[in-house]
């Protein structure tokens, strides 16, 4: 990995620090939902505004589209953030660029702490604009990223500013690529990817590419049934893409030609309904009823899954095994989550695990504090996973 520097190579004091965070919070009536993103920012927050920079934070929040929209502006967020920097003097500037902008940083005491307003309130973020991103630079004398989450995304707040300042990588950014780097640049071996959801077309990428870097590739979810299906097993009305199997057989292949092994359920739970209490059965693979649907792998599977964790020393995983969020067709998870855990936590292997739904199940299961690392950047964990280079990451590299 090309080398980009910390905050540890470089004293900010007196120094406007352009710090672009993710704050893109979920808000339920008008009340932050899960301020997770909140509140691991701050420690990078503090980190500077106690070496006496003037730290200027630059976020997202919803999608405005180069518009105002008062419900999307940053000011709903301000008094999260004071609160949790008690003992700063903490302000929201309601502006972006400009004039008005350039005074307010202008009058700033070291160790003080703004909020700019909506990144996204301008067009020319998501176009990575060199006018917007020029003006955007000059409130800072230099810049950092601490957003990993957005910096798979080419806007003018992760590259175009990058190029125009003096550029860090925030401890979160740090964090999360030293962890990425440890599961697929240089991992311990055995290495084992455990790969779920509805859809092969989503993570075609990601399948291609991981299969030339894995031993082992565990896949669940609607995805196994396509698998299921290529293979000539009679799936019922399970999900699947019954028009991918030629795409199948060529990711078969190339895990054969790299010497990766693909791992399936060797049995299934089934249902008729896709529902939290619905009626279901465990049944072998060639007994599939005509009217049911592969809802989660089955008892028999567990074990053999666990043979082969059991054996790895790294673990990478993105997707949940079944539909998680209809119990009990969230077992096989639930299963191999805490599995995971237990061995991260006795160090006999390094987990990373990252994605939406990965969160999500990995939430459900109780067990996503004892994986080593738990990515909360969806597209950007994917991105990352299919051997994508990310531009934010990228304009960050010396």
């Amino acid at each position: 990995m090309a080398q980009y520097r910390t905050l540890n190579d470089h004293n900010f004091s007196n120094n406007r620090v352009l710090l672009r965070l993710d704050l893109n919070l979920p808000i339920q009536n008008g009340t932050i939902s899960d301020a997770t993103r909140l509140t691991k920012a701050i420690p990078t927050i503090l980190k500077l505004a106690s070496q006496g920079a003037k730290v200027i934070i630059i976020s997202h929040f919803g999608r405005p589209k180069g518009r105002i929209i008062e419900e999307m502006s940053m000011k709903q967020l301000f008094k999260s953030l004071s609160y949790a920097l008690q003992g700063f003097t903490v302000k929201f500037i309601p502006h972006l660029i400009g004039s008005k902008a350039l005074e307010a940083v202008s009058e700033m005491k070291n160790g003080e702490i703004c909020l700019l307003e909506n990144l996204r309130f301008h067009a020319g973020e998501e176009q990575n604009d060199p006018h917007f991103a020029k003006n955007l630079s000059l409130l800072g004398d230099c810049f950092v990223n601490d957003a990993f989450s957005v910096s798979h995304r080419a806007h003018a707040s992760t590259t175009g500013v990058a190029k125009l300042l003096p550029s860090f990588a925030g401890p979160l950014m740090d964090e999360e690529l030293k962890a990425l780097s440890n599961s697929l640049d240089d991992p311990n071996r055995p290495l084992t990817a455990i790969v779920g959801g509805a859809k092969i077309s989503t993570k075609l990428d990601l399948l291609k590419n991981i299969v030339q870097l894995v031993d082992k590739l565990i896949i669940g979810g609607g995805m196994a049934n396509t698998f299921l299906f290529a293979q000539g097993f009679s799936i019922g009305n399970s999900l699947a893409e019954r028009d991918l199997t030629d795409l199948v057989r060529e990711i078969e292949k190339l895990a054969k030609n790299n010497s990766c092994e693909i791992i399936l359920q060797n049995d299934a739970l089934v249902g008729k309904k896709l529902e939290v209490g619905a009626d279901y059965e465990a049944v072998a693979l060639n007994t599939i009823p005509g009217d049911a649907m592969i809802l989660d792998a089955g008892p028999n599977s567990i074990p053999m899954f666990a043979r082969h964790v059991k054996a790895s020393k790294t673990i990478i995983w993105n997707g949940p095994l079944g539909a998680f969020e209809f119990p009990p067709f969230n077992t096989a998870t639930n299963a191999m989550a805490n599995l995971v855990g237990k061995l991260s936590q006795k160090g006999e292997l390094l987990s990373i695990a990252g994605g939406g739904d990965t969160v999500a199940a990995l939430n459900q299961s109780g067990a996503v504090e004892k994986f080593n690392y738990v990515s909360t950047a969806g597209g950007a964990f994917l991105e990352w996973l299919e051997g994508k280079e990310l531009p934010g990451v990228a304009a960050l590299k010396s």
